[in-house]
């Protein structure tokens, strides 16, 4: 058999250069394989034809066979509509085309028999089917269609006519062009040790299932497939990795982590600090480079545990450094830690973007020679002005937002690899990390420092303002700090948002008499850090901003935080931006305020975020709610997938399954 993954996909028949070129740039299918892997995202029974006069507005799916009777072009302008009346003898039902051409009639002849099939909806008391498939009945033998698949296309494939039933017949023609069995993946005895289907049955069964279990089974030999051969190059090059690459001894814990540990540390640390420390000192002291994800919700105490690990490698004769995704993130940490560590025998250094020409040169001497022990840096860090004397220790704060090529360029500062360990205040779910970290050991921060009182949450709508500024009014006046943040910074056209702008009039406007802080993207770092500052110092009581304050600002007397326009955020976002407040010993609120107009996934986020302060709850249920989103970008050793078939929020057993089976594998033959 020909090479299906070597030939262009427009020497297939019905396709040719120029739709060979909408396909690529489409859907990315440039050869015959990628088509036979551009799988069916629904299939529907077709089998069954309704009668008019038996179907409503609420059924999912209908199949009509009838005539067009006559068509008229109703409404002007972008309202501009095509309708079809339709009829089958028992009823009339409309056919409605809002892009249209006159290819339609042409295509379409009135008083000829048509299987028609589409999602019923009501307007203006009619039944009418939107943009709906058509066939001509003659031409199609219902006990034969069984379970129909429904391709994604995109606008302009519709527009130039290669619509879901066009890619269809095109893997129709491509199955009748094949010879021979599509080459097996898997080897056998594999094969029938996980009662998989061969790989030409299940590819041929996703396409052209004949009933619901043979869908079923097609399903599950691909989704195995393709969470296998992930797993397999995850674990295999973690286990390499593990067995080749040497890593630095850090024998000593060291007089700095005991002097910081008896006398400095701010309050006692949680069983779990106390483990996930233990975790890394043995890592350090195994002789293997230490990749470990350190994972805890916001407030549990992470930047207190990275302290004490770079602590252990300043007493080994090494430098450490945290690289942070934002300055206002990096000053915080440089704040934080420089006033934990006062008294102690420990240079700390700052680099930012900001920090240019003679403010650096005695930093980047310093890195050189040794001098400077521990660095907080932004993505600064990375240029090629910027060396070590020798660094044994990388901490990646927030790590989601540094791709793998910029973590790469770190490690590669030195004549050795330092020491890696990954941190990130947002929960990622199992199935999640097991898939995007599944080469880093995990540990998780699982309980909050003692005191800590939960965060209040709850639902306001936008109506009630007057209730929720008494609110405000009264937590100022005991002495309190309030966050108000906005989706957006100028106000756009398309979204129908409060936006940032208007608030911060707004909020003057309403409270007179405190001062307050406006802080967003936009604005320069010099300008963005002053009002930071202002509010840190309690100079300002309310500060209004945008998300960028969701990450790392730290204010224990700030114990309100207020999002406007909640229904706009994402679960992890919204957990997030909660996590700024609660840091103190008052009792903390977050108030999550919508308009009326929610849709069902609005109302079940803000049920969650009411319900539960719990960010691994959250994080599983936002991989339910939104699907795994773009995992580019995100993976931590450069393994690249994307997923046809697969999907991390609903295969979580199976993925669990082929793991276990990969790791047998390896651990069995590591070659």
């Amino acid at each position: 058999m020909k090479d299906l993954t070597k030939i262009s996909v427009q020497y297939l028949p019905g396709v040719g250069q120029s739709r060979a070129a909408l396909l690529s740039k489409e859907l990315n299918i440039n050869t015959p394989h990628d088509l036979l892997y551009y799988f069916p995202y629904k299939h529907i029974d077709r089998s069954r034809l309704y009668y008019i006069n038996e179907i409503d507005g609420n059924m999912p799916y209908i199949q009509l066979k009838g005539r067009i009777l006559s068509y008229e072009t109703v409404g002007t302008g972008r309202k501009m509509r095509l309708v079809g009346h339709f009829s089958d003898g028992t009823g009339f039902i409309d056919l409605v085309w809002f892009q249209f051409g006159s290819y339609i009639q042409k295509k379409y002849k009135l008083n000829t028999d048509y299987i028609v099939f589409g999602k019923p909806t009501v307007f203006n008391g009619r039944i009418n089917l939107a943009h709906p498939d058509i066939d001509a009945a003659n031409e199609l033998d219902l006990s034969e269609i069984g379970l129909r698949p429904y391709y994604n296309t995109t606008e302009r494939m519709k527009r130039m006519n290669l619509t879901s039933s066009t890619i269809h017949k095109l893997v129709t023609t491509l199955f009748a062009s094949l010879t021979e069995p599509i080459p097996e993946t898997l080897p056998d005895f594999f094969i029938q040790q996980n009662h998989l289907l061969p790989l030409d049955s299940a590819l041929r069964a996703i396409h052209f299932p004949k009933n619901p279990e043979q869908l079923r089974q097609a399903e599950y030999r691909l989704k195995f497939e393709e969470l296998f051969y992930i797993q397999l190059n995850i674990i295999r090059y973690a286990h390499s990795r593990r067995a080749n690459v040497k890593g630095l001894r850090f024998p000593i814990v060291g007089q700095l982590f005991h002097d910081f540990y008896s006398k400095k540390l701010p309050f006692p640390l949680t069983n779990a600090q106390k483990r996930v420390i233990r975790e890394m000192r043995d890592d350090m002291n195994s002789g293997k480079q230490m990749n470990r994800l350190l994972q805890g919700d916001v407030g549990s105490g992470k930047t207190l545990v990275a302290m004490l690990t770079m602590l252990i490698a300043i007493s080994n004769g090494y430098q450490a450094c945290i690289m942070a995704p934002t300055e206002i993130l990096a000053e915080q940490h440089y704040a934080t830690i420089s006033s934990m560590l006062e008294g102690l025998p420990v240079s700390v250094a700052l680099l930012t973007g900001s920090i240019r020409g003679k403010r650096r040169e005695p930093i980047l001497e310093g890195l050189q020679d040794g001098s400077v022990n521990l660095l907080i840096a932004t993505h600064a860090v990375l240029e090629d002005t910027v060396s070590f004397h020798a660094l044994g220790l990388v901490v990646v704060d927030e790590q989601h937002r540094f791709g793998v090529a910029q973590r790469a360029k770190l490690w590669n500062k030195n004549d050795f690899l330092p020491h890696v360990l990954v941190m990130t205040a947002t929960p990622i779910p199992r199935t999640l990390a097991m898939t995007l970290y599944g080469d880093l050991d995990v540990s998780v921060i699982d309980e909050l420092p003692p005191g800590r009182k939960p965060v209040v949450t709850e639902h306001r709508y936008d109506k009630d303002k007057g209730a929720l500024f008494r609110f405000i009014r009264a937590q100022v006046n005991e002495g309190r700090q309030i966050y108000i943040v906005y989706p957006l910074i100028k106000e756009s056209e398309k979204m129908d948002l409060k936006n940032l702008e208007e608030g911060y009039k707004n909020i003057k406007e309403v409270f007179p008499e405190f001062n307050i802080s406006m802080v967003h993207g936009q604005m320069k770092p010099a300008e963005k850090e002053e009002e930071m500052q202002k509010f840190v110092r309690n100079e300002t009581q309310i500060m209004v901003a945008t998300t960028v304050i969701e990450v790392g600002v730290n204010v224990p007397n700030a114990s309100v935080m207020i999002i406007e326009n909640a229904e706009r955020f994402g679960l992890s976002q919204l957990h997030q931006l909660r996590g700024r407040v609660g840091r103190g010993a008052d009792q903390s609120y977050c108030i999550l305020v919508t308009s009326f107009k929610l849709t069902n996934e609005s109302i079940k986020r803000i049920e969650i975020m009411t319900r539960t302060n719990d960010g691994f709850e959250i994080a599983e249920a936002d991989l339910k709610l939104r699907g795994p989103g773009d995992l580019e970008g995100t993976q931590q050793s450069g393994i690249a997938f994307d997923l046809h078939i697969a999907n991390l929020a609903r295969d979580g057993q199976l993925l669990q399954h082929v793991r276990n089976l990969a790791e047998r594998i390896v651990t069995e033959d590591p070659d």
